[in-house]
């Protein structure tokens, strides 16, 4: 296709493999039926420090997989095709390979297991990780790891997907290798996402490179039928090409080729500098306190007491994101540990243990990985309690992970799924950083995964710095050349010796200085309309209005938080081998040909409006609008629905935005409420330097500007 995907009209509950293409045999029903039970499957982990640090996260999923269902009934919908809808369409969210649905018929349970009253089962697979090359040093520690990290990651899936049941106030259980009542492999070709071959049941897709996983539950569903009997699905031209807009047989080659610490997308192509294309002052950005960030602020009461009771739900008030709130939860207290005396690894080189990290954190599913020094200005100053942080490691492993582009083409950015694509990032992102410090720790290498819920450091900086965008208009959010805005981030930090990435320049201030539609369809005017940069406590930013970005994503109350900026933001695209011709030119040319930008930018912009880029795909919405309010699960009372307002006037009234400087955060032991003074932040815009001013004064030798010194403590 050469302006849209082929993939626009697959309904994304269809996940990335054309099942509907394959034949099916409801008389494989029968035959399931006709053998007998048996035995629970056994977990062995591999007898590695690597296997030992997923294991202890498994174990932790597993804690989860009998969660109680709320007393009252959700208002689901009496369609149990679109129930079936929101159930697969939540597996693929969370990344298994395959999905389907089944009844449960008594011969699935095991011998000896608690059955419970579930008559049906939603079947997940999920795909082996990619085993690094023999002469990658990561070879070693994954060779025999990939079963056991797919039955981590069945686990952690089936938890959220049976805790999201239960917050509906059905029952539900989870089952993975090692923790199942049921037979997954009966239950695996019951819900077609396999067939029989011999006594295992294989895909017709992926062969055994798949770990199954599933949740029994006494909601009612529509099932699937088994596939007819067949050992491998037809490759030929049109499973290359991408049957009916599935993922095609060209793209999972390009990945497949590509070295294991790559990641998907060539950022090899892009070009390095020594020096983030923003300015930065370093001796004078001020370190600062958890407690002036503004999600921070907002918990503490500082903008207001509506505003602090909604702060306690609004990423996870959908049931959903509520589901990957416990194991967000339980994963914190796992990112402190012992560091061991170490083991018989050799971790001397720094190349070598560069693109060892690398491979690790690909075959765990980060999508983009980059790595740098931390220098002491990314450290936060304070942690939330008021006591001091000194810095303590080195080096930072930065991680993306992608939001997905196929659920936020369905949504408007501010509806009731933002919030869970937030929450899905935060889990996968502590999983992956989390078991890649236990790995480094048990091996005597101090490391600490830096969670959206607990980190110690400042994390846009450290995206800049180990090459993983450049500064956006959007402000305090970096963009990236293949996914632009459309992920969070994670870090691990190390002392572990590494070769570190230089920072990046694909011409991102030119072409944020030319596109105005993030500003042009913010819902609160955060963004700022004009092209005038300023020095914001040492860096050179466009400076949004934090304060009100922060209150519209707490209160919104016809969705969960907001992401509508990454949402209608012309480099949120896919880039790869499946997206439209029209985006993998683009694309090249911006990063290879950057001098064509002032030719490029304006057509590339323009082209995204009128082909309705940013608008809502109603073939990708999988999930259900509901809200959980004082323990129920209930239907919201409305849900934004926006698309591109391309005639939104654009009301220089925008930039009256409030200038929060370092010396008017709260103290870092500010127990009590400190009420945001947004008149003076306001006016404090007659303080700010624009980067040529600031660059001017530090060639006289002047002084650090006062506003860039934070207030210590409470105490003085």
């Amino acid at each position: 296709m050469i302006f849209k995907s082929k993939n626009d009209s697959r309904p994304y509950h269809y996940g990335p493999f054309p099942f509907e293409d394959l034949a099916t045999d409801a008389a494989r029903i029968q035959a399931e039926a006709d053998s007998p039970a048996v035995n629970s499957s056994v977990l062995r982990p591999s007898p590695t420090t690597y296997g030992a640090a997923n294991k202890r996260y498994y174990d932790l999923f597993t804690t989860m997989r009998t969660p109680s269902p709320l007393p009252l009934r959700a208002p689901v919908p009496d369609d149990l095709e679109r129930r079936v809808i929101d159930l697969k369409g939540m597996a693929y969210f969370l990344d298994s390979a395959h999905a389907g649905t089944c009844s449960v018929p008594e011969n699935a349970w095991c011998e000896g297991s608690d059955r419970a009253e579930h008559d049906y089962a939603i079947v997940i697979a999920v795909e082996h990780g990619r085993i690094p090359e023999p002469d990658n040093p990561a070879h070693d520690w994954l060779k025999d790891s990939a079963h056991e990290t797919a039955v981590m990651r069945g686990m952690e899936i089936a938890a959220c997907i049976a805790i999201y049941i239960c917050q509906l106030g059905y029952k539900a259980h989870a089952h993975a290798a090692g923790a199942t009542d049921v037979d997954l492999q009966r239950l695996a070709v019951l819900a077609g996402i396999a067939s029989r071959h011999g006594d295992k049941a294989v895909s017709p897709y992926l062969d055994d490179n798949v770990s199954f996983a599933a949740v029994t539950t006494d909601y009612e569903l529509a099932t699937d039928k088994p596939l007819a009997p067949v050992r491998r699905a037809d490759k030929g031209l049109r499973y290359w090409l991408g049957i009916n807009g599935a993922e095609s047989g060209a793209e999972r080659k390009r990945r497949r080729n590509r070295p294991s610490h790559a990641s998907r997308y060539p950022m090899e192509q892009v070009k390095r500098v020594d020096r983030p294309t923003t300015l930065i002052l370093d001796d004078e950005v001020p370190r600062v306190p958890k407690r002036a960030a503004f999600f921070e602020r907002a918990l503490r009461g500082d903008l207001g007491e509506k505003t602090r009771q909604e702060r306690l739900r609004f990423a996870f008030k959908h049931p959903l994101s509520f589901g990957m709130l416990e194991p967000i939860r339980a994963m914190q207290p796992l990112q402190d540990g012992p560091v061991n005396g170490g083991g018989n690894t050799d971790f001397s080189d720094p190349v070598a243990n560069a693109r060892a990290i690398k491979s690790l954190s690909y075959f765990l599913g980060s999508d983009l990985t980059g790595i740098c020094k931390v220098p002491d200005y990314a450290w936060f100053s304070h942690h939330a309690d008021g006591k001091p942080i000194e810095p303590y490691h080195k080096y930072a492993v930065v991680m993306l992970i992608d939001q997905g582009f196929d659920t936020m083409e369905g949504a408007s950015g501010d509806d009731w799924i933002s919030g869970c694509q937030s929450m899905r990032a935060y889990m996968r992102g502590a999983e992956i950083a989390g078991i890649m410090a236990e790995f480094l720790r048990a091996e005597g290498i101090p490391a600490r995964p830096q969670t959206n819920i607990d980190s110690d450091v400042l994390q846009i900086p450290l995206l800049l710095l180990a090459g993983l965008g450049e500064l956006s208009r959007i402000g305090e959010l970096v963009l990236n050349p293949y996914v632009g805005p459309r992920f969070k981030s994670v870090v691990l930090t190390t002392d572990l010796p590494l070769e570190v990435d230089q920072p990046i320049d694909f011409g991102l201030q030119y072409f944020c200085s030319n596109c105005l539609k993030c500003a042009r369809e913010c819902p609160c005017d955060a963004i700022p309309v004009t092209n005038k940069k300023v020095m914001f406590n040492g860096y050179e930013i466009w400076k949004p209005d934090v304060e009100r970005c922060t209150r519209y994503r707490v209160i919104n109350q016809k969705g969960s938080a907001c992401g509508r900026c990454m949402k209608t933001c012309p480099l949120n695209k896919v880039v790869t081998a499946d997206g439209p011709l029209t985006h993998k030119i683009g694309t090249w040319l911006g990063v290879n040909a950057m001098w064509l930008k002032p030719l490029m930018v304006p057509i590339a912009v323009w082209l995204d409006d009128r082909l309705g880029y940013g608008m809502r795909n109603l073939n990708k919405k999988w999930w259900l609008d509901l809200e959980v309010v004082d323990g129920r699960t209930v239907k919201p009372e409305a849900t934004n629905q926006r698309d591109i307002d391309i005639n939104h006037p654009m009301n220089l009234k925008r930039e009256k935005i409030a200038y929060h400087h370092a010396n008017m955060m709260p103290p870092p032991d500010a127990d009590e409420p400190v009420p945001v003074d947004r008149k003076a932040a306001k006016e404090s815009v007659s303080v700010l330097e624009t980067p040529a001013e600031a660059l001017a004064r530090k060639a006289k030798g002047g002084a650090t500007p006062a506003h860039y010194i934070p207030i210590k403590y409470v105490s003085g």
